[in-house]
């Protein structure tokens, strides 16, 4: 039994593919070349939202952050992609406000449907609701929504949602603990 291809459609646009390009190119002459420090974090959020990405007031993208379709990417204020964080965003990445992904975390909208012959391509959003902590090295799956205040343990990888105000960590992620602010 051969693969048979003949009906298989790629998922994305010819639109989407050119703007792909030109983001990519914008990404490796104009936004990854830029200092961290806080002078060009500006100028970097005016190219991301250039290409439809939606970010609130004090926004912080680091330069060599990924992002591989802007225009899926919602950011609240004051959030932050550290360094090396990969946006793999076929579909929406939404980060509530005062969300921290820290250095090379991975956030992952899509995978392939293993039980299709041509192992089709799925998607699943991603939302991150306000003040959570994703730490290092972390991997979050398609289609995983974090409550507010979550907390993601470094190399986790997340396959569930967490619920508000849990830390998790492992692989896969387990609850760890229930995360408590000081009252002042």
């Amino acid at each position: 039994m051969g693969l048979d291809l003949k009906h298989y459609k790629n998922r994305h646009s010819l639109k989407s593919k050119i703007l792909r390009v030109m983001w990519n190119v914008t990404w490796l002459l104009f936004f990854r070349p830029t200092p961290r420090g806080s002078l060009f974090r500006p100028w970097r959020a005016f190219l991301l939202r250039c290409f439809g990405a939606k970010l609130g007031r004090g926004a912080n993208i680091l330069p060599s952050c990924r992002v591989w379709q802007p225009w899926k990417l919602e950011m609240g204020a004051y959030s932050c992609l550290s360094e090396r964080v990969d946006c793999y965003n076929a579909d929406w990445i939404r980060l509530g406000d005062q969300v921290t992904v820290s250095q090379d975390a991975f956030l992952c909208t899509a995978s392939h449907d293993i039980t299709s012959p041509i192992m089709e391509l799925t998607t699943a959003p991603l939302t991150l609701g306000n003040q959570c902590w994703v730490c290092a090295r972390v991997i979050l799956l398609p289609g995983v929504t974090l409550g507010e205040g979550a907390v993601v343990a470094a190399g986790a990888v997340v396959t569930k949602d967490v619920p508000a105000w849990n830390m998790v960590g492992g692989n896969p992620a387990k609850p760890i603990g229930k995360r408590a602010l000081h009252q002042d």
